[in-house]
């Protein structure tokens, strides 16, 4: 019988650092992607405030700090992460596990935003783009979400088979970045 061994998507590759910025892989943590029924939204709400202290987010948004955190993810679609939610959101809402489903990692330093900015058309300026705002977007040629969780951090997601192309070309522009100072 084979040995099978958990690997995060990015296991081997991170960390990196250059300089400009460290580009790096937090510890696994659960991500349940919520979408309410039809005409529970504001129950659904209540449910997440009680239970998790969360609020839903508005387009762009995110909710909560630290290590419960909900972020609009689509129209009707929410992303709890840190957290297994609550079996009393499951009334309200259509819960799937998607703790293994994307590659999660963060970028921050004095030249993410710079970096970033090769990578994606968003606004990254920060009153475009504050703490707490989110955004689907491309990264790079792919899809991704682009949080923005501190004035010089980012949490960066692609789906887990991405991640290897995602860390190529954050590491690339991180070069790129680095070679123009």
């Amino acid at each position: 019988m084979a040995d099978l061994i958990a690997k995060t998507p990015c296991a081997g590759l991170l960390p990196f650092e250059n300089g400009v910025a460290t580009l790096w892989e937090p510890a696994p943590v659960p991500m349940t992607a919520i979408a309410p029924y039809r005409g529970r939204a504001e129950a659904l709400s209540e449910a997440l405030r009680a239970a998790h202290g969360l609020d839903w987010p508005g387009p762009g948004e995110t909710s909560g700090e630290g290590a419960a955190r909900l972020i609009w993810f689509d129209r009707a679609h929410g992303l709890l992460m840190g957290v297994a939610p609550a079996p009393a959101l499951a009334e309200h809402a259509a819960l799937t596990d998607q703790s293994d489903a994307w590659a999660l990692v963060r970028l921050e330093g004095e030249g993410a935003a710079e970096v970033l900015a090769r990578l994606t058309p968003l606004d990254l300026r920060e009153s475009e783009f504050p703490v707490g705002r989110t955004a689907r977007s491309l990264l790079g040629h792919m899809q991704g979400s682009i949080t923005r969780l501190e004035p010089r951090v980012y949490q960066l997601m692609v789906f887990r088979s991405m991640a290897g192309t995602l860390v190529h070309e954050l590491t690339t522009a991180m070069e790129q970045v680095a070679a123009r100072g």
